[in-house]
């Protein structure tokens, strides 16, 4: 990145007053009576009223609109392990995106362990706080333990983003590359490379939408994951499979997807030359992609194209996902995001695509025309109508599948 942004940056999340959130009131505090009603004695009313009910807490309190980003700072962006402090900016942007989006309001959290058994006591100990609890920047495996210990134990929504945000924006972008290509997830090769959180994550619920494992060939640092590689977690285990490849080269010859959770510049051109028919390619590593679209474009021009970045076509981007899931939940009042809540999420997003789009988006990208094809596959962050149509996705199926408390 140039000097210039760098400093830019630095100025942004400095400036008159440090930092990118602050917490306000929004009830009067300007009369005697308003300083009654906001603590004593006005205060102890809602508070005799939760103790007989712990449910009047939602009528009372900011709980149901309130989500808290947690993090321990062991995976933060491209970043690796920084610790607690260093992921603050970043948990202060998820909390910009969360009320920007989706008018949620955020504590931000930053835990100075990396134990799993503390880590998961300390945010069970905080959570009565909370309506929801965004896990983020955590690594794998540990994220993995982590978040379904939490789901077991509290009443309220546990989602680890860096998993399941980043695999519902991916499958929803790949479920309509596929149609445009006129592919079928039940029969296509797909490439992983990347066996962290979002990789398994992406894979496990693509599975839940029909592809088959023995079409997955999973590459981590040491290669090809196989039946007979040894010391592999379980997490990557499950998607081994029994092959002689043993690098990206020998696996991206004739697959028909390439999806990239991994590191910069490890796709060359020759491997994107080397794939199928009219192939996909999401190389989502940050800031710099897997290959950059115009090394993979100016060897074939029968791909769809999709990275992590704005300045691209097709950005994957988690914030098309968290702040309208959770915004979802939250209405709902529901005790967990389910699959069935994900998968909604997912084909919400997927359909969104296929509609006009408003003058209002092409304007923020400076564009006359955006129309569903090879150069866009999934909605832009900036669409107004992700905000009327995910979270009703996702709260209908809350109040179906039996997870709302209303």
């Amino acid at each position: 990145m140039s000097s210039k942004f760098y400093q830019l940056a630095l100025e942004y999340h400095k400036g008159n007053r440090p930092g990118k959130i602050i917490v306000s009131s929004h009830k009067s505090l300007v009369t005697c009576e308003d300083l009654s009603l906001a603590y004593t004695p006005g205060v102890a009313i809602p508070v005799r009223e939760i103790a007989q009910d712990a449910n009047k807490v939602y009528d009372f309190t900011i709980k149901r609109n309130l989500v808290a980003v947690i993090s321990d700072g062991s995976a933060v962006l491209g970043l690796g392990n920084v610790g607690p402090l260093a992921s603050k900016p970043v948990m202060e942007g998820k909390a910009v995106l969360f009320k920007h989006f989706a008018d949620i309001d955020v504590f931000d959290i930053e835990i100075d362990t990396q134990d799993v058994d503390d880590f998961v006591q300390t945010v069970k100990n905080i959570a009565p706080t909370f309506g929801g609890i965004n896990l983020e920047d955590i690594s794998a495996p540990r994220c993995f333990e982590i978040e379904k210990r939490l789901i077991k134990m509290l009443d309220i929504p546990v989602f680890h983003d860096d998993q399941h945000g980043t695999a519902i924006i991916i499958a929803a972008g790949l479920l309509n590359s596929l149609e445009i290509q006129d592919k079928d997830i039940e029969t296509i090769q797909l490439v992983c490379l990347g066996a962290g959180s979002a990789g398994i994550a992406t894979l496990d619920l693509l599975c839940e939408l029909g592809l088959s494992k023995d079409n997955i060939l999973l590459v981590d640092s040491r290669g090809v994951i196989s039946k007979d590689m040894e010391n592999v977690s379980q997490f990557k285990a499950q998607y081994g499979t029994k092959t002689d490849k043993k690098t990206l080269t020998d696996v991206m010859h004739g697959a028909d997807v390439f999806i990239g959770v991994a590191v910069a510049n490890l796709v060359s051109k020759q491997m994107i030359k080397s794939m199928a028919d009219r192939p996909i390619v999401f190389a989502l590593s940050n800031p710099d992609p897997e290959i950059s679209p115009k090394d993979a474009n100016s060897v074939r021009d029968d791909l769809i194209m999709a990275t992590g970045r704005s300045d691209y076509p097709n950005q994957v981007n988690n914030v098309l996902g968290f702040p309208f899931i959770f915004r979802g939940a939250l209405d709902a009042k529901a005790s967990e995001i389910n699959l069935k809540m994900k998968i909604a999420a997912v084909y919400a997003l997927k359909d969104l695509a296929k509609l006009e789009v408003p003058n209002s988006v092409l304007k923020a990208y400076s564009t006359k025309y955006m129309t569903f094809g090879k150069d866009y596959i999934i909605p832009k962050p900036f669409d107004p109508r992700l905000i009327e149509v995910v979270p009703k996705a996702v709260f209908d199926v809350a109040v179906s599948s039996g997870v709302s408390r209303l």
